[in-house]
């Protein structure tokens, strides 16, 4: 896959603005301000492909990346911004629940959090949605290079556990800004293209 042919294609709120397309998506689903963006720049080798708000909860669309015309990254709004007004907040519920529920393409969730903080209870409720359901999930503990090596594996026992979330589905550590955890999440995401293969 050449991630240089990685391009911005569309911005989308409805189903019908979505691509017309039946290539496998990846979704990047977390709280404002957690990551999302530069996650997303990172896996790509790119540093301004998906924006990154100085300012949390500006992304209020879906945003649709096209990768080499072989997958999608699909950045979702973030969730759980206090500042936002009380109906913007729920549309961008509505917006994220309409894609997770009806398309068919999406084919993993990459969940982010804050290694730094205990899950919010917005955390909790999206946890709580995606192991209820049949998409496959796995947790990304943004942020990582803020907090110390020895830190790393106690902060994620508590994502774990605070989540609820299964032995069976990981939570990878990492950062934009010392590079971990790339290697860990593109295996995730090549694994999950190679059984729709």
């Amino acid at each position: 896959m050449n991630l240089n042919n990685a391009r911005f294609e569309t911005t989308a709120v409805k189903p019908e603005q979505y691509p017309q397309s039946n290539l496998p998506e990846i979704a990047f689903a977390g709280r404002s301000n957690v990551g999302k963006s530069s996650m997303i720049n990172f896996l790509l080798n790119r540093k301004n492909l998906a924006y990154v708000g100085a300012t949390p909860g500006k992304t209020r669309e879906i945003n649709f990346f096209n990768i080499d015309d072989k997958l999608y990254f699909v950045d979702l709004p973030g969730y759980g911004y206090a500042k936002v007004p009380k109906e913007k907040s729920l549309s961008w519920d509505e917006t994220i629940n309409t894609y997770l529920n009806v398309r068919a393409q999406l084919k993993l969730i990459i969940m982010l959090v804050d290694i730094r903080h205990t899950p919010t209870k917005d955390d909790i409720l999206m946890h709580e949605w995606l192991a209820g359901g049949n998409r496959p999930y796995i947790v990304a503990a943004a942020k990582s290079d803020k907090v110390t090596r020895s830190q790393i594996k106690q902060r994620l026992a508590e994502i774990r556990q605070v989540l609820k979330i299964p032995d069976n589905i990981p939570v990878i550590p990492f950062s934009s800004e010392n590079k971990l955890g790339k290697e860990e999440l593109w295996r995730a995401i090549n694994s999950v293209l190679e059984m729709q293969a």
